[in-house]
């Protein structure tokens, strides 16, 4: 979700991107009425400088309604070549009003959907072409305004064209990273099933020799096994829930494994370390983590993972690492960060793999940042839930 302060600096880029196209447009359209005055005489410049005003004027507000400042701008520019065309005016549209159009046009070709981004852009080229009606020359070749105004559009169309199709391209990214994230929690489905499921069969195995010794105590043994199915019947929500991914969210591609044991860590650091980078590695015992939920485990894994990853792809004067894996009361808290110096790093690391790893986290019902460290280099926190609720227990938060 956007902040406040993101909102207000994005609406203050605008307007004065906005002021200065403004400005721009009153330029051209003095210089071309001055250059109007100088060799036609007389008041021929207004009719020019007031159908391209009006068409920069549109453009100006055009965020209001991309295509019907579109079609605005176009009705006005056929407008103005009609009346050059039959009241012998001088050639339009003028640079004023091209660069207007251009604005427009590129504008719905970036943002509008493809039929009506097709429309505005065969209107362009009509209005550029129908130039031709207004030239006053008698030379060979296509005449100076007709090349102006077609240079104009084929300008605006490459731009508006650009990012649209750079857009269309990351999205097809994420989405191929939201699937690679999708099979991996569906290989950690399979993993975090099978360890409550065999865990279900031993208290099965127990129980039947209870029942055999002491049928009295039959009843405790069956009450395990339903609070472990129970156990399984949760796990098993909280990563199918990771399997829903919202439109937008995306993940890695790696898959860790089901477990976070010191020794599993300490052989991803060593991988890292293999590139010449030291790494300072603060892990809990194993005891502490034997007894964290499969869930949790696997995401601190792949928290580490995806900052290590980050920090080899993105931060390559970075001298020293450290990963600290701590438990604090109730929560897991995972830290990985770097000392690289300030310009010498992406200035959003990870792209995909962060909103992948936050989606992971919040889902488990923890916190995750990551942003530059004061000073220099960069920190990714994560705080995790050393404890799940029971099926119970999330039944009476939902109520």
């Amino acid at each position: 979700m956007l902040t406040e302060g993101a909102v207000a600096g994005g609406r203050a880029r605008r307007w004065a991107a906005d002021t200065g196209l403004g400005a721009v447009f009153a330029v051209v359209l003095a210089f071309w009425a001055s250059l109007i005055a100088d060799s036609w005489g007389g008041g021929y410049w207004r009719f020019d400088c007031a159908a391209g005003a009006a068409v920069c004027a549109i453009a100006l507000f055009r965020r209001r309604g991309r295509a019907w400042a579109a079609v605005a701008g176009l009705a006005v520019a056929a407008t103005a070549v009609l009346a050059a065309r039959f009241a012998d005016l001088p050639a339009e549209p003028g640079p004023g009003m091209a660069l207007g159009l251009a604005v427009l046009v590129a504008a719905a070709v970036r943002r509008l959907p493809v039929r009506t981004a097709c429309g505005v852009a065969a209107g362009g080229l009509a209005v550029a072409v129908g130039s031709l009606l207004t030239a006053h020359t008698s030379a060979a070749g296509v005449p100076s305004v007709t090349a102006m105004n077609v240079a104009a559009w084929a300008a605006a169309v490459v731009a508006g064209l650009s990012p649209r199709l750079l857009d269309a391209r990351r999205r097809a990214v994420a989405e191929a990273v939201r699937q690679a994230e999708r099979l991996a929690l569906a290989r950690e489905l399979h993993d975090v099933v099978a360890h409550h499921v065999t865990g279900i069969v031993v208290q099965a195995q127990a129980a039947r020799l209870v029942a055999r010794r002491s049928p009295e105590k039959a009843g405790d043994a069956l009450g395990q096994i339903e609070a472990a199915g129970s156990d399984a019947l949760a796990a098993m929500r909280r990563v199918v829930g990771l399997l829903r991914v919202a439109e937008g969210e995306a993940g890695g591609p790696d898959a860790g494994p089901g477990v976070a044991e010191p020794g599993r860590l300490g052989d991803l650091v060593g991988r890292f370390e293999a590139g010449g980078r030291p790494v300072r590695l603060r892990l809990p015992r194993e005891e502490e983590t034997a007894a964290w939920p499969p869930e949790v485990a696997s995401t601190v894994y792949r928290v580490v993972q995806e900052s290590l990853t980050n920090i080899a792809r993105h931060a390559p004067r970075a001298r020293e690492v450290t990963v600290s894996v701590e438990r604090d009361r109730d929560v897991v808290v995972v830290e990985v960060a770097d000392d690289a110096p300030p310009g010498s790093q992406a200035g959003s690391r990870g792209g995909y793999g962060l909103l992948g790893m936050r989606e992971r986290v919040e889902a488990l019902g923890g916190t995750f940042r990551a942003g530059p460290r004061p000073g220099s280099g960069w920190s990714v926190l994560a705080t995790l839930p050393a404890t799940l609720p029971s099926p119970r227990q999330e039944s009476r938060h939902d109520a």
